[in-house]
């Protein structure tokens, strides 16, 4: 049996990236992440630390309240 892997849609904290920082580039420098790293964090192939997520949320002005709507919105898949 083929194991489902939860993907996360960043469009949101995509969009707030490049509205504070313009890159993803910038805002990495502001953290202890590589770009990298933040690159696949962005594209579902790590998985966010607790610890960075609130960091990135400080950065970014993101209330404790709307994290989730940053970090844990499902990507919903496309059915025809």
């Amino acid at each position: 049996m083929e194991e489902n892997k939860l993907e996360f849609d960043y469009s949101k904290l995509l969009g707030r990236i490049k509205e504070k920082f313009g890159t993803q580039d910038n805002l990495a420098a502001k953290t202890t992440m590589s770009v990298t790293s933040l690159n696949y964090k962005l594209n579902n192939k790590l998985e966010w630390k607790q610890k960075e997520i609130l960091t990135v949320a400080l950065l970014l002005d993101i209330a404790l309240e709307e994290i989730k709507d940053y970090f844990f919105t499902l990507k919903v898949e496309k059915t025809q």
